[in-house]
């Protein structure tokens, strides 16, 4: 974390912020693969599974991501020569040996994503049934790969991607629109293999790891509708691009084949290995807490919906804790995971870590330190991680609500040295909260 030490003036805080670090860096990729991938002569393990390499004749390895460019790199070390090609697009990408790495925007999709996801069909075109593809999918997938459908431009994609992000629609309801609009997305990729053996390696940043919806889902099967995604958007009140409304509306009358369900036999040479997530986070950060002396609890690692109303819920398991010991005695720490939304309802930056850090500020008691992180190092559209506060960060109760009111959270941490700043993580396995109850 690049200002650690000006934020841990307590022991709480110290704690929270050592349980964050150790849970980003569990999850990290080139622990997580040094972990679940290994060649051992012409077999290749991942997780549970064995590949044999005697019937490959080609591997290749496609996909996007935040944690992408982390991927590849541990990909090319433990096959090496093996490894054909690749390509891969990722937010910040490095130099690699076998595997390209072309840049992509997030989480607005942009013309550079649109390059390098042709780029990846181009690779996956050539496949047949010797072929090994190796899929990366993390999350931000889903906009660092996008592949417009026929008739809707990028500019369309981008137009509602925006409306339905303001509009604080969940994942799933994103995605469910993102796919009907794009080819690759929804078991596309996997189709477009076909008919490769697929395996696909999985960060997963998606509350139960769904795999239709981690990046939306381009080997997975997908069991949403054309009449899903026009749910979606009536339900949060966005309209979107006329021509987004006409492919909508011709899918949902039957007059477009329908995104791959999972009867459908291009799945059958495809595995989704799911190597890190939420948990793989949590984990970590309890064993910290245990090792600092405090006993450790997992609230969730599927916490969701907004922001400032998950952060209620955190305090009063503090409060809890503090007056009765239930569900365990303090000193503690509370840990939990998942993906929550925050509404835009002003002109401020946003971020559901700096909404959810500053509506529990406000309620905290003492003696306990509540800290928020978005793992992939951006909460929303800013440019930090989250937040950590305590009793003492809000000294004007009043002007933190308007901040709220405002989604300028952040704003109002940041003029109060609250915000977390780790730039890019390499990583992406969702939010990550921390509270310790001294």
């Amino acid at each position: 974390m690049e200002n650690a030490a000006a934020l841990a003036s307590t022991r709480g805080r110290e704690t929270a912020l050592a349980c964050l670090e150790t849970g980003i860096e569990a999850a990290r990729p080139e622990r997580v693969v040094a972990e679940s991938i290994r060649l051992d002569d012409d077999r290749l393990h991942v997780g549970d599974a064995t590949y044999d390499l005697s019937n490959v004749d080609r591997i290749i390895a496609v996909g996007g991501g935040k944690a992408a460019d982390g991927v590849a790199d541990a990909l090319e070390s433990v096959l090496g020569g093996r490894l054909d090609a690749g390509v891969v697009v990722t937010p910040d990408p490095s130099d690699g040996d076998r595997i390209d790495r072309l840049r992509g925007d997030h989480p607005v999709p942009s013309q550079a994503g649109v390059e390098g996801t042709e780029r990846i069909q181009e690779l996956v075109a050539d496949a047949d049934d010797r072929t090994l593809v190796l899929a990366i999918i993390t999350g931000g997938g889903s906009a660092l790969l996008p592949a417009p459908a026929d008739g809707i431009t990028l500019e369309d994609l981008q137009a509602t991607t925006d409306a339905l992000l303001d509009a604080g629609a969940e994942i799933g309801d994103l995605n469910a629109v993102r796919k009907h609009l794009s080819t690759l997305k929804g078991g596309g990729l996997a189709q477009l293999a076909a008919p490769a053996t697929v395996a696909s390696l999985v960060f997963s940043d998606v509350v139960g790891n769904d795999l239709s919806v981690i990046a939306s889902g381009p080997t997975a099967p997908d069991g949403s509708t054309y009449a899903d995604a026009l749910d979606v958007l009536e339900r949060y009140g966005v309209d979107p691009p006329r021509s987004v409304w006409e492919r909508l509306d011709l899918g949902a009358a039957g007059d477009l084949p329908e995104t791959p369900g999972p009867d459908d036999p291009i799945f059958d040479r495809v595995t989704n290995h799911v190597l890190a997530d939420t948990f793989t986070a949590i984990d970590a950060a309890r064993e910290v807490a245990r090792d600092r002396g405090y006993h450790p609890c997992v609230l969730s690692s599927s916490v969701r919906g907004e922001a400032r109303e998950a952060a209620l819920t955190h305090v009063a398991v503090a409060e809890e804790v503090l007056s009765t010991g239930n569900p365990i005695d303090p000193p503690a720490v509370v840990l939990s995971g998942g993906e929550a939304t925050a509404t835009v309802r002003g002109d401020g930056v946003g971020g559901p870590n700096a909404d959810f850090a500053l509506a529990a500020a406000v309620e905290l008691p003492d003696d306990v330190t509540l800290a928020s992180v978005d793992t992939d190092g951006r909460d929303g559209s800013s440019d930090f991680a989250g937040a950590i506060v305590d009793s003492d960060t809000v000294d004007d109760v009043p002007a933190a609500r308007e901040a709220l009111a405002n989604s300028d959270a952040f704003g109002h941490l940041r003029d109060r040295n609250a915000v977390i700043s780790t730039g890019a993580t390499g990583t992406n396995v969702n939010d990550l909260r921390v509270v310790v109850i001294d």
